[in-house]
């Protein structure tokens, strides 16, 4: 990495605190993390000790916080430069770039043994590889080299629902695997729904975003292409063993709901004015929003209906 706007590698950085480390680990995003990575972990059918479960999911949640903090490193330069992320430790001064290595790397190494300490060693070789992926095949190498950097890094946080299944099995299943597959097909299209109304940023940091690379209407286009692919993964799921009546009218209704975002995205006039075109679109970013946790909410509760007997 080299940008010479950006060699402060912060001779006026602050002292950090607590909440700065703790902001390198991208907390929105581990939240999400958390949340699938639990619901994998309990639609399983093999049981696993509370106390194993929540160690597991703490060292999952740990290597994707370890996964952010990498990002956050490599990232600084462009982080600066954009307005949503020029607030993150690094640029703002708080925390430097060696700081951020150190403590990427560490909490890399801590979460990937003791998840596999803990419960087994697939789930801690999925842990590791999904921060491999993210921080050096997606951030490293593709992010600024395809205008796919989304649908590549996507996979990487698709990942926690198979490692919270793998932490409780031990093995990979077709169930485990469309909930990745779920979660990576989201990804694109809530991306790119950000990036049609955020576009300068990605100009400003030279990301080529498909917004920038292709433009608009190319990037609307696949919008809806991943849409339907996702629909049909998404219902595809409730027939699965971690499907329910519950997960089914959930998938139904949302998806009918998320193509419709999509298509009304499509059909958009490239010639009406930017701030028509940002109504429709951060409506289905903001639909986005709920589509991933309703949909593990609903295994959630066809999980618990299943256990105590209702089902």
């Amino acid at each position: 990495m080299s940008d010479a706007s950006f060699d402060t590698d912060m001779t006026n950085t602050q002292d950090a605190e607590f909440g700065d480390y703790f902001a390198l680990l991208k907390p929105r995003v581990m939240t999400l993390v958390v949340f699938t990575a639990f619901v994998g972990l309990l639609a399983a059918p093999v049981a696993i000790h509370p106390f194993l479960g929540f160690c597991a999911v703490l060292f999952i949640a740990l290597g994707g916080g370890a996964s952010g903090a990498l990002n956050m490193w490599y990232d600084s330069d462009i982080d600066a430069v954009m307005k949503r992320t020029a607030k993150r430790p690094i640029p703002a001064g708080k925390v430097t770039r060696e700081e951020a290595l150190a403590f990427g790397l560490t909490l890399s190494v801590f979460a990937v043994v003791f998840l596999g300490l803990a419960t087994n060693w697939l789930a801690g070789g999925l842990l590791a590889f999904t921060i491999f992926f993210y921080a050096v095949i997606y951030t490293m190498w593709l992010k600024r080299a395809t205008p796919q950097n989304i649908v590549i890094g996507g996979a990487a946080g698709a990942f926690p629902p198979m490692i919270g299944w793998a932490a409780a099995t031990g093995e990979i299943s077709t169930a485990s695997v469309l909930m990745f597959c779920l979660t990576f097909l989201w990804t694109p299209p809530h991306f790119w729904a950000l990036a049609l109304f955020v576009r300068m940023d990605y100009d400003n940091a030279t990301v080529p975003m498909l917004t920038v690379t292709h433009g608009r209407k190319s990037t609307r286009n696949h919008i809806l292409v991943y849409t339907i692919l996702l629909a049909v993964f998404a219902i595809g799921l409730g027939f699965t063993q971690v499907g329910g009546p519950v997960y089914l009218a959930t998938a139904i209704v949302l998806n009918a709901l998320f193509l419709k975002g999509a298509v009304q995205i499509w059909r958009r006039d490239e010639d009406a004015s930017e701030a028509d075109n940002f109504k429709v679109e951060r409506s289905f970013f903001k639909l986005s929003l709920l589509y991933l946790f309703a949909h593990f909410g609903a295994i959630l509760v066809d999980t618990g209906l299943s256990r105590f007997g209702v089902l």
